[in-house]
């Protein structure tokens, strides 16, 4: 199916099954989780439109909980303490492997050339002396956070199928609380490379189309001329938008309506929330994030 033709649907949902559900709640508050590695203040900035969104569709205090760390969400998930959440594919492998029923994986993004997926990028200092990867050898690795697939998952297994061993190829390893610290790291000579997450497609100048280095470019906080590219990963699936299992079908059904018709009926709140341009979202369900749950899986278990 087209993604407008099912944008259309998806938004002919959202209008006839709002005057069914305004009869009463199962709920009191819907509770909005939001992944760490950017400032509190931004992130909280960026998702205020969801507030007025969902309260104005569920007649009910929406919240937003800006967690210091990707754990803080996962937990969150797993307690039942939070209602919606967007994840990395990580995270969601990460909330899955503990509780597989916890959450729904409900939508995607789409990319502006159709992909659902993103990529993991190794920068340096356009100014050091770091240009391409052999050049970190014995250097200082910068992640972003434990629980972040391009961030650290998918460079920590795809670096060393490609010949870079971790502990063997970089001097030393740390991570630096989120992406956007990690790019910081960067820029502040703490690390000498760092890793992020990136759509990949557009122009290097603008921070390609979305993702961490289009959102630091969208605030000023850096110009992509400062930076240089060392690697980029293989495909990553785009993360998903999840909902908590336990809530009411009725809940469910109505959020996700209001979910996918927002690319078409709100793009700018879609862009802020989202932190770049996408076509779109698309429908997605725990198959789509198969090879991510098990290379976490594998992780986990190498690690013991």
């Amino acid at each position: 199916m087209k993604l407008s033709t099912l944008l259309t649907i998806t938004a002919a949902s959202f209008t006839a099954v709002t005057p069914a559900f305004a009869g009463g709640h199962a709920i009191t508050e819907f509770r909005i989780g939001l992944l760490g590695g950017e400032n509190e203040s931004d992130r909280l900035a960026n998702n205020e439109c969801l507030i007025d969104r969902y309260e104005a569709l569920l007649g009910v205090p929406v919240k937003l909980f800006p967690a210091a760390d990707y754990a803080g969400v996962i937990e969150g998930l797993l307690g039942g303490t939070l209602d919606y959440a967007e994840l990395g594919s990580s995270g969601y492998a990460a909330v899955y492997l503990e509780d597989p029923d916890a959450v729904e994986p409900i939508a995607t993004t789409v990319q502006l050339d159709g992909a659902t997926g993103y990529h993991s990028v190794l920068i340096s200092r356009a100014d050091s002396d770091i240009d391409t990867l052999d050049d970190m050898a014995g250097k200082v690795l910068g992640f972003a956070d434990p629980n972040s697939t391009s961030g650290y998952l998918v460079p920590s297994v795809a670096l060393p199928e490609q010949g870079y061993v971790i502990e063997d190829f970089f001097g030393s390893t740390v991570f630096s609380g989120g992406h956007e610290q990690n790019v910081l790291a960067v820029m502040n000579g703490d690390v000498d490379g760092g890793v992020t997450w990136t759509s990949g497609v557009g122009e290097w100048e603008e921070g390609f189309t979305s993702g961490n280095l289009r959102k630091m470019v969208d605030k000023g906080l850096l110009d992509m001329n400062d930076l240089q590219l060392l690697w980029t990963s293989p495909i990553i699936p785009n993360g998903p938008l999840v909902l908590r299992s336990t809530l009411p079908q009725d809940i469910k059904d109505i959020v996700t309506a209001s979910m996918m018709a927002m690319p078409e009926d709100d793009p700018e709140c879609f862009y802020a929330a989202q932190g770049g341009e996408f076509a779109g979202l698309v429908e997605v369900d725990e198959a789509f994030y198969a090879t991510i749950i098990a290379a976490r899986k594998a992780k986990i278990e190498n690690n013991n």
